[in-house]
């Protein structure tokens, strides 16, 4: 196949999660600032659309639109957001549902007892069930998402308990799967994850006082607020002007299952996860891999971004040289227009270009975090060969894909997965390497230290923490929309 060949096939890669952010003030401010940079910091977790709402004593004002959080917000839309003692915001990558604007979270909902605005990250493995019951009892939906699916359930046992906190312990012994929640009532910030802890949710504190959660410490880090705690699965943290109260009826009720992926690919190595960093995680994902699968060559280079960390352990626990083998263009958003034709004959790589003189003449070990059907990495390849590598042996920072997921990872069709249908030598010829070596079951899972701590491995055939549903596709809401049957 040639260069000019590969630049025309659909690239494919396992795509973020979602990411949730709030803050409770005991004083009014401006949080939709705060709340702005805070979503900057989980952009990597959703690029597809970003919302804002502003809790002004009970008047909620809410700015959501697609794109990245730098086109969304303008500074004249934060302004017009005004001032408010609590904000939640959310930056999307939609696992369930479309990206198009009635998608877009933080949700807004306005019901007997008050309103609510909710952001979700993670992905129901009940949604359609709960959906259907709650359609036969007159609800009437406005996406597509499964996040609207909570927010109604929630609603709907807020009429019968005497709190908002009430109402969200309440609805997660209806609700199953992953999800990481941030939620403000008039009068309250609210904080829950699930039992499993599928997806990571964590608390902070500003000087001044403010109370913050986020998916990832990295973004408490970008508001000042000082990391103090991960949540507990199955904990909800609640926050009111009279201090903070905690459920834990919820703890101890399922096995925990952190999605491990958080650590090889989805966090920002700058964070830090259930006490792990996940810079030292994928570095001894790195280690593992040399220790596992050692070659002689002359350099060691990653993928940009998440290869880089685990290129750096490869290295350290080989011996082999270490450098940045690929520059990437950071300046590509939504908007960026693809080449023609003509460009794609000349074999021109906008996003990702090798470094020639790192890898020419080299025994290249390059190290990425996946293979999911070897469109992309085999690009990858023919760049470095272009470069002059005159070896390459890839290594991959996770086990061969071979399930679909149902926690809010988008791998939801396991024909397309390449690991489904060839062997790893055969994997190898196919992208055209010298060898290929993936990191074992049993390292992987020891990713944050020799510890108890559990992991979800399912999209790893390491079996599935809950009940899978019939129907896992990101649009089966999409389809009933349309009219089709499910």
């Amino acid at each position: 196949m040639t260069h000019s060949d590969l630049t025309t096939i659909k690239e494919r890669h396992i795509h973020e999660e979602c990411g949730v952010f709030g803050i409770f003030s005991h004083q009014t401010a401006d949080l939709a600032s705060l709340a702005y940079y805070g979503l900057f910091a989980l952009q990597h977790r959703g690029q597809e659309s970003a919302g804002i709402v502003i809790n002004d004593d009970g008047v909620f004002t809410s700015y959501r639109d697609t794109g990245l959080v730098n086109e969304v917000f303008t500074p004249e839309h934060l302004a017009t957001l005004g001032l408010g003692n609590i904000v939640v915001g959310h930056v999307r990558y939609a696992t369930t549902g479309s990206d198009n604007k009635r998608n877009v979270q933080p949700l807004v909902i306005n019901h007997h007892k008050g309103r609510m605005a909710l952001a979700h990250n993670g992905n129901l493995t009940n949604s359609m069930e709960l959906r259907d019951q709650l359609e036969k009892q007159g609800s009437i939906f406005h996406t597509s998402t499964d996040s609207e699916v909570i927010a109604y359930i929630i609603v709907q046992e807020r009429l019968r308990c005497g709190s908002i906190e009430a109402a969200v312990s309440a609805a997660m012994n209806r609700i199953e799967g992953a999800y990481s929640l941030v939620i403000s009532s008039p009068t309250k910030l609210i904080a829950a994850r699930d039992p499993h802890g599928f997806r990571p949710l964590c608390m902070g504190r500003r000087p001044g006082g403010e109370i913050v959660f986020a998916s990832e410490s990295c973004a408490l880090d970008a508001v000042g607020a000082v990391f103090e705690r991960d949540l507990l699965p199955g904990e909800i943290v609640i926050v009111t002007a009279d201090g903070i109260k905690l459920d834990r009826s919820h703890c101890d009720t399922a096995r925990r299952s952190m999605c491990v992926f958080e650590f090889i690919y989805f966090a920002r190595p700058d964070s830090v996860i259930d006490g792990c960093s996940v810079n030292l995680a994928r570095r001894r994902a790195g280690a593992f891999l040399a220790q596992e699968h050692p070659v002689e060559a002359d350099v060691v280079i990653g993928v940009p971004d998440s290869g880089l960390d685990a290129a750096l352990g490869y290295a350290e626990e080989s011996g082999i040289p270490y450098a940045i083998g690929f520059t990437k263009n950071k300046y590509i958003g939504r908007t960026f227009i693809s080449p023609d034709q003509s460009m794609r004959e000349t074999g021109v790589n906008i996003k990702l270009n090798p470094i020639r003189a790192v890898v020419e003449g080299k025994r290249v070990v390059m190290i990425d975090d996946s293979i999911v059907r070897g469109t992309t990495c085999r690009r990858t390849i023919e760049l470095l060969r272009w470069a002059g590598a005159k070896e390459i042996h890839m290594r991959v920072s996770a086990p061969p894909f071979v399930k679909p997921c149902y926690y809010g990872t988008d791998i939801d069709d396991e024909e397309k997965l390449i690991a489904n249908h060839h062997s790893v030598e055969e994997i190898g010829r196919i992208i055209g390497v010298d060898s290929l070596g993936y990191l074992s079951m049993e390292h992987v899972v020891r990713l944050a230290g020799d510890t108890d701590e559990g992991f979800c491995t399912a999209c790893f055939g390491g079996g599935y923490p809950t009940s899978i549903p019939k129907n896992g596709g990101k649009d089966r809401f999409q389809q009933r929309i349309h009219g089709s049957k499910k």
